[in-house]
């Protein structure tokens, strides 16, 4: 049985996906850096712990799956809730034991990899519903979560820097760079 890859064609696409892939792994030895006493220390996101941090970017690897599973069955389900729902998923996922948030952070990202290799091709068409309401077609969601890990690790604060951060994400994400401390 031959190696399965991703079935897409769009070199674009296929870029972004490896962009999100390495920001993946970028971002998950960042949170390996971290002992488990420093999940609580601040981030750099304003009021929000490493926990939080590391919370989101594996919840938003849960909804970019939902959202690459309903592209699959050609449904159109939103990427969270609401708003609220979301900030009260973080705030929960923050509160977790650092064991399940290194692990919701590593089933996630192996969840949703699996979801858009298996995501037959005629489906990255397919539009979703983003987390601020506006729709795009799946193939959005790889830069999308690209932006998310390579960032994310910038907001952890552990030593991750600007610098760090591949070409095609700053000149991408440029406007969000700057905002860091």
């Amino acid at each position: 049985m031959g190696a399965r890859t991703d079935n897409v064609s769009d070199p674009v696409l296929a870029a972004d996906l490896l962009l999100a892939r390495r920001g993946q792994a970028f971002f998950s030895r960042k949170v390996n850096e971290l002992r488990d006493e420093d999940f609580a220390a601040p981030s750099r996101v304003p009021g929000w712990s490493r926990a939080h941090v590391v919370a989101h970017v594996g919840y938003h690897a849960r909804a970019v799956a939902r959202l690459i599973e309903a592209a699959a069955l050609g449904r159109r389900v939103p990427m969270y809730e609401s708003p609220v729902q979301h900030a009260e998923e973080v705030h929960f996922g923050a509160s977790l034991p650092v064991e399940a948030l290194r692990n919701l952070v590593a089933h996630a990202a192996v969840h949703l990899n699996v979801e858009w290799r298996d995501l037959p091709a005629r489906a990255w068409s397919h539009v979703v519903v983003l987390e601020d309401g506006s729709s795009a077609p799946a193939s959005a969601t790889a830069w999308l979560r690209a932006r998310e890990v390579w960032l994310g690790a910038l907001h952890l604060g552990n030593g991750a820097e600007a610098a760090d951060l591949p070409a095609e994400v700053h000149r991408r994400a440029a406007s969000l760079l700057p905002s860091l401390p």
